[in-house]
C-alpha cells in the first residue's frame, strides 16, 4: 500500500484517518519529464479537491491550499439532496436515503461540502437542515 508524506490524523478517540492514495495514483513514469502542456482538472463531482480544499486522503496527489479532515455526518429523517453548488435551485447529483452517511469537509452558511465516504457517491453541497452530526 504506498503511502502519502502526510501525516496521519487522529481526533480525540477517533481512529487515524489513512492517508494512502494507491487508488489515484499511476505507476511513476520514466523517462524526461516535461511541462509540455495544460494540466488536467480533477473531476470535482467524483473527487473531493475543490480550488481551495481537498479531502486530507488527497496531500500529496492534488495541490491545494487545505486538507481536511472528514466530519462524519447522517442524512436526517427526510433523507437529503447532493447538489453541484451550494443553493436550492443548483443542480442535484444525487440522493441520499436517510441515515445514509455523508462526509462532511466544509462548511459555510447554510451548506455543507462533502462526499459519500469510500467513493460510493458524488461530491458536492448538501443543506446543513437535512444532515446530522454521526456520533459513532
Amino acid at each position: 500500500m504506498a503511502r502519502i508524506s502526510a501525516p496521519l490524523f487522529a481526533f480525540g478517540d477517533r481512529e487515524p484517518v489513512e492517508t494512502t492514495d494507491e487508488y489515484l495514483r499511476n505507476a511513476m513514469p520514466g523517462g524526461e519529464l516535461a511541462m509540455a502542456g495544460p494540466s488536467t482538472r480533477p473531476d470535482g463531482r467524483t473527487i473531493p479537491v475543490r480550488g481551495d480544499l481537498a479531502h486530507i486522503r488527497l496531500a500529496g496527489v492534488h495541490f491545494v491550499p487545505h486538507y481536511a479532515v472528514p466530519m462524519p455526518h447522517v442524512a436526517g429523517p427526510q433523507g437529503a439532496q447532493v447538489r453541484l453548488a451550494g443553493s436550492a435551485d443548483a443542480e442535484v447529483l444525487g440522493t441520499l436515503k436517510a441515515g445514509e452517511a455523508f462526509d462532511v469537509l466544509d462548511i459555510a452558511g447554510d451548506w455543507a461540502w462533502g462526499e459519500v465516504p469510500g467513493g460510493k457517491g458524488p461530491v458536492g453541497y448538501v443543506a446543513l437542515a437535512d444532515l446530522k452530526a454521526n456520533a459513532s
